[in-house]
């Protein structure tokens, strides 16, 4: 009898490693479906306020529609005066938001909190450091399917845009993705970029990061 029973404890242990990794992998999967409604939730409530405010015409140069006429005057926003001025804020669900970032490749977009933290990466992707103004942003998300988790898919010279609370639209490319190690804080931070996103690998042992580089200024389009 004790010898069945311990030809069984490798089939026993076998099945509990399998039954566990399976629960596991329901909870992360059910952990991105609700990041992903957060996420369509609060740009939702992104895109109501926006529409109920008229900045987006307000903050782009105005031109006559006659070819021959003078360009009326323009209005400058005030992030070009000043580039390290604070970024304008919606407050929603007790996170201070500063826009949206859009992945017309993947048919994704999700909001940006102002400052990150564990607890918000949850809800939705930080701007980790910098400001989009100054062409220092690096904006950082978990690799939730919903969230960074599909950076990958993306290529070099792929678009991807950000728009602020106030409507103005930053368009950039993708120049550079890269793959670097889980501490290498600084070499994510500091760059000639004008815009960073990074998130962990799947195994969690590294950091994917996307480069890109702003192709206009907005309030020239």
């Amino acid at each position: 009898m004790k010898k069945t029973q311990y030809r069984k404890c490798p089939f026993v242990v076998g099945t509990l490693c399998l039954l566990a990794a399976a629960a596991l992998a329901l909870s992360n999967h059910l952990t991105d479906l609700a990041a992903g409604k957060r996420a369509k939730a609060i740009l939702d409530d992104i895109h109501a306020i926006m529409q109920t405010e008229d900045t987006i015409a307000d903050r782009r140069m105005i031109f006559d529609e006659e070819p021959a006429a003078e360009k009326v005057e323009q209005i400058v926003p005030d992030y070009i005066l000043n580039p390290n001025m604070e970024m304008p804020k919606i407050e929603i669900g007790g996170n201070a938001y500063i826009g949206t970032l859009l992945f017309p490749t993947l048919d994704l977009e999700l909001p940006v909190i102002s400052s990150w933290s564990y607890p918000k990466l949850k809800i939705a992707p930080c701007l980790y450091s910098g400001s989009i103004y100054n062409g220092s942003a690096v904006i950082a998300a978990h690799n939730y399917t919903s969230h960074f988790g599909r950076l990958s898919e993306l290529g070099s010279g792929d678009a991807v845009s950000f728009v602020d609370v106030d409507g103005n639209i930053f368009n950039y490319k993708i120049i550079v993705k890269e793959v670097v190690g889980p501490t290498a804080i600084n070499e994510v931070v500091e760059s000639d970029f004008d815009l960073t996103l990074f998130t962990c690998t799947i195994s969690g042992a590294s950091r994917f990061t996307v480069r890109c580089r702003l192709l206009e200024k907005p309030w020239l389009l």
